[in-house]
């Protein structure tokens, strides 16, 4: 992959406008895979690792995926800068959305900010294939727009206590993938990772889970693995 050079360029959201999309994108243009990259939404509550989980999917996708990442935050490029800083991929492969409000408002209810960052990338970079798009941390009823993501990964850490799969939520149940990260912190917060995990099933209906720790696996392989595995259906190749 070549060398890119330059900075992260935030893309500020304007939060009165939510509920619309002026640019007129829809969900049909969100899944026409013949003509753009495809899109992975990253969510979960504040601190449960979703900026660590993007950063290790770099790492281990980098060589063999032509990708790019846009991060969210409410009013700094917070997230964008650690990836830029870890050397994840060149620095125009990141965009930062700067959502001003919060960060569900421009995953879900309009979702013009994060259209336009994708958008650029593709523009930057034709032969894009995956898209990488972080929420900014918010609570376990955020999901991503359809229209915005093709497959959607939710995150949820052991250090917000073992009852929070049970606890439900969109973010939890209906998440393409939801990841309990951070397992080896179990012991030391008094979390049952068997509870976790069983309740985590049973919430979901069959949908699958992933319980990994990135001091363990620094490059996510149960994750990155499922992430081929999408890209390969979704391509119609078995």
């Amino acid at each position: 992959m070549p060398a890119d050079h330059g900075h992260v360029h935030p893309v500020n959201f304007d939060p009165t406008d939510a509920g619309h999309d002026p640019h007129g994108h829809d969900q049909a243009h969100a899944h026409d895979h013949g003509r753009r990259a495809v899109r992975l939404g990253i969510g979960g509550p504040v601190g449960s690792g979703k900026t660590a989980l993007t950063a290790a999917l770099c790492r281990a996708l980098g060589d063999e995926l032509d990708l790019a990442v846009v991060t969210n935050d409410i009013y700094t490029t917070e997230d964008a800068d650690f990836l830029r800083a870890a050397g994840v991929l060149d620095t125009e492969r990141i965009e930062a959305v700067q959502t001003g409000a919060c960060p569900h408002t421009a995953i879900r209810d309009d979702i013009t900010a994060n259209l336009d960052a994708v958008e650029l990338l593709e523009h930057r970079f034709p032969g894009l294939e995956l898209v990488i798009i972080e929420s900014g941390g918010d609570n376990l009823t955020a999901v991503f727009s359809r229209g915005l993501v093709d497959r959607q990964v939710f995150v949820v850490d052991v250090a917000g206590g073992d009852k929070v799969p049970r606890k439900g939520g969109p973010g939890v149940t209906t998440a393409d993938l939801l990841v309990i990260n951070k397992t080896d912190l179990a012991p030391l917060v008094g979390a049952d990772l068997g509870v976790m995990t069983s309740d985590a099933h049973r919430v979901r209906g069959g949908l699958p889970v992933v319980s990994q720790s990135l001091v363990d696996t620094p490059d996510a392989p149960a994750v990155a693995e499922w992430v081929r595995a999408q890209l390969r259906a979704l391509a119609g190749v078995g």
